[in-house]
C-alpha cells in the first residue's frame, strides 16, 4: 500500500493563511483548535554602508503545517487508551470513543498536531482530508532528510529565503498563532 504524504511548496505561499481558514471551515473546528497552522519566519537586517546607503538582508517565508503522520508517532506511543490509530496507509487517527482527553498525545507531539477540543472534552488533529491540500506517495515526491524521532511524513519545498536550522538570523515571527 502507498505511504502517503503532504506535499508543501514554500516557494508558492504568501502566508494568506486561506488553507487553514478552509481547513477549520470545512472540519467546523471550534474557537481554539486550529489543525492547519502557518508559521512565518522573518530576520536580516539592514546595515548602513560607508557611503550612508543601506543594504539589507531581510527576509520572510511562511510553511503550513498539521499533522504530518509519521511513521513513529509519539502521540501513539504515549496513549494510555490505544485510542491512537495508524492505518496500513500511515495515516494516524484519534479514534474519538476511546479518548479520554488526557492530552498526552498533545505534549508528546512535537509539531503540536494533537488538539483539545474542550466542547467535547476528547483530543482531535487533522485526519489528512485537508481542503486541496496537495499529496501522495511518499517514494513519489522526494522525501525529507530523516527525522530521527518521529520521521514525519510531509515533504516541504523551501522557500528561497529559507534559513538552515544553525542559521540563528531568523525567528518564528507568529509564536501564538502556531
Amino acid at each position: 500500500m502507498a505511504k502517503l504524504a503532504f506535499y508543501f511548496d514554500a516557494t508558492q505561499c504568501t502566508g494568506c493563511k486561506a488553507c487553514q481558514v478552509a481547513c477549520k471551515d470545512k472540519w467546523d473546528l471550534p474557537v481554539g483548535v486550529t489543525w492547519r497552522r502557518v508559521a512565518e519566519y522573518s530576520g536580516g537586517n539592514w546595515v548602513r554602508q560607508i557611503d550612508g546607503t543601506y543594504d539589507q538582508s531581510v527576509f520572510v517565508y511562511y510553511t503550513s503545517i498539521a499533522c504530518n503522520h509519521c511513521d513513529n508517532p509519539l502521540c501513539k506511543e504515549v496513549c494510555p487508551t490505544q485510542a491512537i490509530e495508524q492505518r496500513d496507509d500511515g495515516i494516524i487517527e484519534i479514534n474519538e470513543d476511546k479518548c479520554i482527553g488526557c492530552r498526552y498525545c498533545e505534549w508528546a507531539c512535537p509539531y503540536g498536531a494533537p488538539q483539545f477540543n474542550e466542547d467535547e472534552g476528547v483530543m482531535t488533529k487533522c485526519n489528512f482530508e485537508e481542503l486541496r491540500a496537495k499529496f501522495g506517495d511518499l517514494a513519489e515526491i522526494a522525501p525529507l532528510p530523516d527525522a530521527s524521532i518521529t520521521k514525519p511524513n510531509l515533504v516541504i519545498k523551501p522557500h528561497r529565503y529559507a534559513q538552515a536550522v544553525d542559521a540563528n538570523n531568523g525567528q518564528l515571527a507568529n509564536p501564538k498563532e502556531v
